[in-house]
């Protein structure tokens, strides 16, 4: 057969492989998924029936790196322990071999039964799991019939005794025969289909007993290889799991390869069929393995526990940092942590509104998405606040403590209150803008950033007067509101005295009058901060409208 040919068979016998383990895989998840879950979830309680529940989800999914997986999602998801996630995976390896011995006889039957039943059961089925079930049948027979075609196509039907003199010396020496094993069962995604070739090969006297059972602990390291190169780029609490599970396995060669010369000649094993011998060997090792290990999995997940530590998680921005739930028995001190996390509030916003003004001149569609997760932040943080402070309002407080805990309160509203205007209005007009290609003109991007200085003033006499209960500070902010009504007029006026022409400017004048719509009410946000202080000192009117008399009073005057 040319080269070229065999490559191309290889290749199509390969992926008929893999899609009959996804096949299986995908209908016993749908399936079963819940079932299997949950069997983990109850076995993981103890090492030995962690073992047990990989052997079983092994045989289920027939595929070990399926299972390795599932196992170390859930590891990194922190729903398990090391030790029974590493337990698991001794017990995936045993069933892995498990399939590889019970597929090494012959299956030249079972495959067509197989994919015929499953056509059947899926095209019948009205429910829905009968028709995973009929999916999982399907991809077994795909399975059976990728392995049996795999094995014809690389083990010849006939060798000369010069190509067996040759494969012989060549497989002399272990080393390099294990690792080319090893990038074998790493290239076939599959150690069952490794171990199946490896027995075929050994069966038509191709490679030697020594090197078959050589080969099989290859296998065995290469197949370990998917998990870790899959998790690699990942948490290192996620990547424990497949380094353990490929150490257990260099442990395991390093024991065996030395007496593998004796085994190979032993005069008990010489009399068995060598493709018999080499996938029981390769049970036999998984078997060993698990027993070997599983007592020591605890040692084994503190090394790796101090091999690869944690990476120190960046800092939380929404998270609060001063809510101290010990300082409530200290109002003061509370109340005093409670401003400390209103200010942080407070920068929170500040970055919005520069980040938004920077948006009126240049499409950044990386800075629009991080304004808005900042408005998450902003969230989290008041949400935490608001906890914080109703568990304090609950204590005994004093006039003083009251008249402060509203205070931040209200310092705290309106914070957010400004923030989810920038998110839904600022940002989304941005966004519009953006995603429109519209330009506002000169004058509309100097109004606008007029208005962004003026709030960030604004915000910034409002945290003096949150701080120091600065009155004249007070006094400026609220006048600061009515400047804004000046700025807001002059906009409108030159929009309505330049009229746009029709088009792209006609859209640009709307969005930004909306603009100026949303800017308002932020700064009516930052002047609400100061009606406590002047209400208290007697500073602000309860209405700014004027009282006419009434009529019937005015007739009788």
């Amino acid at each position: 057969m040319p080269a070229t040919h065999a490559l191309m068979e290889l290749l199509g016998e390969v992926a008929l492989l893999l899609w009959g383990v996804h096949m299986v895989r995908s209908g016993v998840l749908r399936a079963f998924g819940g079932d299997l879950r949950r069997l983990l979830g109850r076995a993981l309680r103890n090492r030995l029936a962690a073992c047990l529940a990989g052997i079983g989800v092994t045989l289920a999914l027939q595929s070990s790196t399926a299972t390795a997986f599932m196992t170390t999602s859930f590891l990194g998801a922190g729903l398990i322990g090391l030790v029974p996630a590493l337990a698991v995976m001794l017990g995936a390896n045993v069933g892995t071999a498990l399939v590889a011995w019970a597929l090494s006889f012959d299956i030249t039957i079972v495959y067509p039964v197989l994919i015929f039943a499953g056509l059947v059961v899926f095209r019948t089925g009205t429910r829905t799991r009968s028709r995973n079930l009929g999916r999982i049948v399907i991809g077994l027979g795909f399975v059976l019939l990728s392995l049996h075609l795999l094995v014809e196509t690389i083990v010849p039907t006939g060798v000369s005794p010069e190509a067996k003199d040759l494969i012989a010396a060549l497989t002399r020496e272990p080393l390099p025969v294990l690792a080319a094993a090893a990038l074998i069962a790493w290239a076939m995604h599959s150690s069952v289909a490794a171990i199946l070739v490896i027995a075929s090969l050994a069966g038509t006297g191709l490679v030697t007993p020594f090197a078959a059972l050589v080969m099989v602990l290859g296998a065995n390291l290469g197949s370990a290889l998917n998990p870790l190169l899959a998790a690699a780029s990942g948490e290192r609490g996620a990547l424990r799991l497949p380094v353990g599970n490929i150490a257990n396995r260099i442990i395991g060669c390093l024991l065996v390869l030395p007496l593998l010369p004796v085994l190979a000649d032993h005069p008990l094993l010489a009399r068995h069929d060598p493709a018999w011998l080499a996938v029981t060997f390769h049970l036999v090792f998984n078997l060993a393995l698990a027993a070997l290990f599983i007592p020591a999995l605890s040692l084994q997940a503190r090394l790796l526990e101090r091999i690869l530590p944690d990476r120190p998680l960046p800092e939380d921005a929404g998270s609060a940092r001063y809510l101290d739930p010990r300082s409530l028995d200290a109002p003061r001190v509370a109340l005093a942590n409670a401003a400390r996390e209103a200010f942080r509030m407070a920068d929170t916003v500040e970055e919005m509104l520069r980040g938004s003004r920077e948006l009126l001149r240049r499409d950044d569609y990386r800075l629009l998405d991080e304004l808005r997760r900042k408005d998450d932040v902003l969230d989290r943080l008041h949400g935490a606040l608001k906890r914080f402070l109703s568990e304090l309002g609950q204590r005994e407080l004093g006039a003083e403590e009251c008249s402060r805990l509203a205070q931040v309160q209200t310092v705290a509203l309106n914070l957010e209150h400004a923030g989810d205007i920038i998110d839904k209005g600022v940002l989304d007009l941005a966004a519009k803008r953006m995603r429109r290609r519209l330009c506002l003109t000169e004058q509309q991007v100097e109004e606008a950033e007029a208005m962004h200085d003026h709030l960030l003033a604004q915000l910034r006499l409002a945290v003096a007067v949150f701080m120091g209960e600065d009155l004249q500070s007070a006094l400026r902010l609220v006048e600061g509101k009515e400047r804004f009504r000046d700025l807001e007029r002059a906009a409108a006026e030159n929009e309505f005295a330049h009229p746009p022409e029709t088009g792209l400017p006609a859209e640009t004048s709307g969005l930004h009058l909306d603009a100026v719509r949303d800017l308002k009410r932020i700064d009516a946000h930052f002047a609400a901060i100061a009606h406590p202080l002047l209400e208290r000192n007697n500073l602000l009117r309860p209405s700014r409208l004027i009282r006419l008399p009434r009529a019937g009073k005015a007739g009788q005057a």
